[in-house]
């Protein structure tokens, strides 16, 4: 076993964490990062990932990502990153595995149908909902509400993309400003150089693996992937030293150095950007004047030309315009008739609407039901309560 090497200095450090909203004793064999990792796996609304989309409805087939693989994914990207800038690897694993707990079922085109619909009560978010599932709707521990993770984990959770002050004046963030008034999250600074790594293996992992979905749904070929920057070079290289290499495999090889190409280049990025920044601390790393963990600007050209061709070509595909058309339907129906007789709900979540005493109390309490649901719930959901077939 290789000897222990000591983290960068701007890496943050699990024995000086800020702690938790509730105090609570250490654990005797994990750090409190890794705490936070195993409650985000055990919890509910991990699991329900597994039934969520993430392009492909998740009951479309076997061979698609849905929300939980992409986290997985995401995950293991991170602690990759993490690894080679040698920074705290449960941390970034952590920020990662969680940053999608918050969404409702049917990917994007769910999240702006219940944006819709929540729209004269403060709308949604799926960044917030996440946030709100592990600071309050996870009901797993009697001493607390949500998962108590520590201070760096929140922050990572919410603060990923960078300073998010400015979002707090925005009625759909309310839940995070009323949080961060009791439990300051520094909203201003960046996040932790962990957290800008889960947020940019979130960018890694969808692109190559929409681009493997895509290939194996039939809605583009490799032969149109040759001119597209990223993939093309990857594919060429592939067939240079495996010229006989079947199309199953070519697919395979090729995104798996696309991964490994991008990854490279943000830890020569990041790298660079730390040494220009003299960034010495993870204080510094909040406080510097841009996000330290990035793609170089080839790369971020190169994207630019490849999120084109996905969504010319996949995600603007007529058959996924079909499936969002009527992913929206079900949640639309759903979500006013729940207003109009919410005895029609589970009995839970009817005694949950009836303590609410506003309207949008009791909207925010449908909304959440339903953000909860996989796809395949939603589908059957609706189907009992709109037909008696």
């Amino acid at each position: 076993m290789p000897p222990y090497t000591p983290l960068s200095p701007y890496a943050e450090n699990s024995a000086k964490s800020l702690g938790r909203l509730y105090t609570e004793d250490e654990s005797s064999t994990r750090t409190p990062f890794a705490r936070d990792r195993d409650r985000i796996i055990h919890c509910t609304a991990f699991r329900r990932l597994k039934g969520k989309t993430q392009v492909f409805v998740a009951n479309e087939g076997d061979y698609f990502r849905t929300r939980l693989t992409h986290s997985l994914e995401v995950a293991q990207i991170a602690r990759s990153l993490a690894l080679s800038l040698n920074v705290e690897q449960d941390l970034a694993e952590t920020v990662a595995l969680a940053h999608d707990l918050g969404h409702p079922p049917f990917g994007h085109a769910g999240e702006d149908e219940l944006h819709k619909c929540m729209e004269p009560w403060g709308g949604f978010d799926h960044n917030v909902q996440t946030f709100r599932v592990v600071t309050k709707l996870e009901h797993r521990y009697p001493a607390f509400e949500g998962l108590n993770l520590t201070w760096e984990t929140l922050e990572g959770i919410i603060k990923h993309n960078g300073p998010s002050v400015h979002l707090l004046s925005r009625p759909s963030w309310k839940a995070v400003k009323d949080f961060n008034d009791i439990y300051d999250l520094r909203m201003d600074t960046y996040a932790s150089i962990e957290a800008q790594i889960a947020a940019i293996a979130d960018d890694i992992a969808y692109n190559n693996h929409d681009v493997d979905d895509g290939l194996k749904a039939g809605l583009f070929t490799i032969d149109d992937l040759r001119d597209i920057p990223l993939i093309g070079p990857a594919l060429a290289s592939t067939e240079k030293d495996w010229p006989d290499i079947d199309d199953r495999m070519l697919r395979l090889e090729g995104v798996r150095r696309m991964i490994g190409a991008m990854i490279s280049d943000v830890t020569e990025e990041t790298q660079r950007r730390l040494e220009a920044d003299r960034i010495e601390t993870a204080e510094d790393v909040r406080k510097a004047t841009r996000q330290m963990v990035a793609f170089s600007g080839t790369i971020m050209e190169g994207l630019a030309r490849l999120r084109a061709f996905l969504y010319a070509r996949m995600y603007k595909h007529h058959h996924l315009n079909r499936t969002r058309s009527h992913a929206k339907r079900i949640l639309n129906q759903m979500f006013y008739l729940y207003m109009e007789e919410q005895d029609v709900l589970p009995d839970e979540w009817y005694q949950l609407v009836c303590s609410k005493d506003t309207e949008a109390g009791r909207a925010r309490v449908i909304c959440d039901y339903i953000a909860g649901m996989t796809d395949s719930f939603a589908i059957d959901e609706h189907r009992k309560l709109f037909s008696f077939t």
